[in-house]
């Protein structure tokens, strides 16, 4: 038997050694890898390259992954390891035409930051070697056949042909997937004709620490001919600088017909990067300490289906774009994340039968639309994009990635869309609060609760690691408390005391009289009111495991509370 935060599941029978192969061992697959092993779900992470790559590859990390990263119980390291992202500096023939400050409203836990990729994976691995996993290096995928009840799978490893028997098998291993080819999945998109080339080096600017720079040459028919982008990275004047490749560095197109990513020839010198310093950057200043650099291509290309049957990709594997907004990364770890918990719970026998669909239909949206902003950003540049510039920083953030047309949220009915809109109504009234969050939504943090014992604030993301789902019932103090704990009771029912509960009690609010079962928080600041909009009355909310709104209740009732379970868990009248 395994158990995690989820709960107690099953290992696999003897013909599934495995319950999940992973395959690749970048941020995607750890990520995929450390949330079925936090749940108790047997899994195999298979890397073909013998180490960690020590390339500062993919470098933003945004609010949005810190946020899954403290969840997921890495996020100090994450913090101790990395360098915030202030801003972006934007130069244009040598003169500065815009400073952007990357500020994000207050109530959000987590700002930009940089880290370099060998730095998030070792996190990811140090955590995954706690969980009891490790990865298994110098083996590779050459071939999978699927059935109804599981994957067998043919690695080439150090000591030989191997055939692994699993539940699933996820792909994470890049644009040039092995998995995604197996599957047959359609990769529409194209190439950009232009060549890049990166490099990790120390400058001896001034310029302020902290901001990214963009430094460019617009010729005299407006065109820009010229580029140089600066990320910072952990040290002292390090960044990561990407610029147009000069002649006689062309990599070769991918044999795969796939052209993205670093090339394999020679990159370029420490003298190549100095010539477009010199040439564009802001300031004099020298380039020295290169660790290393590269040539790489850029493609825009999304499957189209995130899996089929027991196999699904993620990451790469299913969407690749430009560079531009750090979104590819934080993107994918965010497919693993929205995989692993709908797998653990489907593997424990717990999922409603057609939860695994819901994968797609979440994720491939998304990736949908950062495909399709990145390219219009690389052609057009960020400034051009129509979203005025507080709703675009969210959006980079990836603070509102949302899933209101998910079909296992809700319940979408008339009374719920009802209760939405009579909350957006109390919050536009109230100017210190925004939009009511509604299902599908990302279930925003918010400070000030104080529970009856420890009566230091608290965050309600700190409450939130508590359990997998998490039932939160809002009340006035008014309210009878056996109804809420009947609801808690109700929860814990039907998802095989899967869901947790708790009780939030508006400022002020008496407390309960005759006590309850539930733990109780003091909303003592008013910031889970303004943050949620709640109406006054009472209101349930179902927090998924992934810190997604799954309904909204206003009045909470068993009727409701049923029918939205019964989307995700496998209850009575759920096939």
């Amino acid at each position: 038997m395994g158990s995690g935060p989820g709960g107690t599941y099953r290992d696999a029978p003897g013909r599934f050694p495995v319950d999940v192969l992973v395959v690749g061992a970048g941020p995607v697959g750890l990520t995929a890898a450390v949330e079925l092993r936090r749940r108790g779900i047997g899994c195999r992470l298979v890397e073909r390259l013998p180490q960690r790559l020590p390339f500062a590859k993919a470098v933003g990390v945004q609010p949005r992954t810190l946020e899954i990263w403290d969840r997921m119980g890495l996020v100090r390291a994450a913090l101790d390891a990395a360098v915030p992202m202030r801003g972006q500096l934007l130069y244009e023939n040598g003169t500065e035409q815009l400073r952007t400050d990357l500020a994000l409203p207050p109530e959000v836990p987590y700002g930009f930051a940089a880290l370099p990729q060998y730095e998030t994976e070792r996190i990811l691995e140090e955590h995954l070697i706690r969980l009891g996993g490790r990865i298994e290096r110098r083996s590779e995928l050459v071939s999978f056949t699927q059935d109804d009840d599981g994957v067998t799978s043919r690695l080439a490893t150090p000591e030989g042909e191997e055939e692994v028997r699993s539940r699933y098998l996820i792909g994470c291993d890049g644009a040039h997937s092995t998995v995604r080819k197996g599957l047959g999945l359609g990769f529409r998109g194209g190439a950009f004709p232009e060549e890049y080339m990166l490099a990790d080096v120390e400058v001896d600017w001034d310029l302020p620490s902290g901001y990214g720079v963009r430094a460019v040459h617009r010729a005299e028919d407006g065109r820009v001919d010229d580029l140089l982008v600066c990320i910072p990275l952990p040290g002292r004047g390090r960044y990561r600088m990407s610029m147009p490749v000069p002649p006689g560095l062309s990599a070769a197109p991918a044999a795969s017909g796939v052209a993205h990513g670093l090339g394999a020839g020679r990159g370029p010198a420490l003298s190549d990067v100095q010539a477009v310093l010199d040439r564009l950057s802001p300031q004099p200043t020298t380039a020295s300490a290169m660790r290393w650099s590269s040539v790489f291509r850029i493609s825009h290309r999304l499957v189209d289906r995130y899996g089929e049957g027991r196999v699904l990709v993620a990451g790469d594997a299913a969407h690749i774009h430009p560079p531009t907004g750090a979104q590819g990364m934080n993107t994918g770890i965010q497919d693993a994340y929205n995989l692993a918990w709908k797998l653990a719970l489907t593997i424990g026998g717990g999922a409603r039968q057609d939860l695994l669909a819901s994968y797609d239909a979440e994720r491939r949206p998304v990736g949908e639309e950062v495909v399709g902003r990145t390219v219009r950003h690389a052609a057009e540049g960020v400034q051009a994009d129509p979203e005025d510039p507080a709703t675009l920083l969210l959006r980079e953030a990836q603070l509102l990635v949302g899933y209101r047309d998910s079909p296992i949220v809700g319940p979408p009915d008339a009374d719920a869309d009802a209760d939405a809109a009579d909350a957006d109504a109390a919050a536009d009234a109230d100017a210190d609060a925004g939009p009511a969050p509604r299902p599908g939504d990302r279930a925003p943090d918010c400070a000030g609760l104080t529970g009856e014992i420890a009566t230091y604030p608290q965050r309600l993301y700190d409450v939130l690691r508590v359990g997998e789902h998490v039932l939160l019932l809002y009340g006035t103090g008014r309210e009878p408390t056996a109804r809420f704990d009947e609801l808690a009771s109700l929860a814990s029912e039907l998802t095989d005391h899967q869901a947790s509960s708790c009780v939030i009690l508006a400022d002020g609010a008496r407390h309960p009289a005759g006590g309850t079962q539930l733990p109780v928080y003091r909303d003592t600041r008013g910031e889970f009111a303004r943050a949620y909009a709640t109406q006054g009355g009472p209101t349930a909310f179902v927090i998924r495991p992934d810190g997604y709104l799954g309904a909204r209740l206003h009045p909470p009732t068993a009727e409701g509370l049923t029918a939205h379970l019964a989307r995700v868990f496998r209850t009575p009248g759920a096939r």
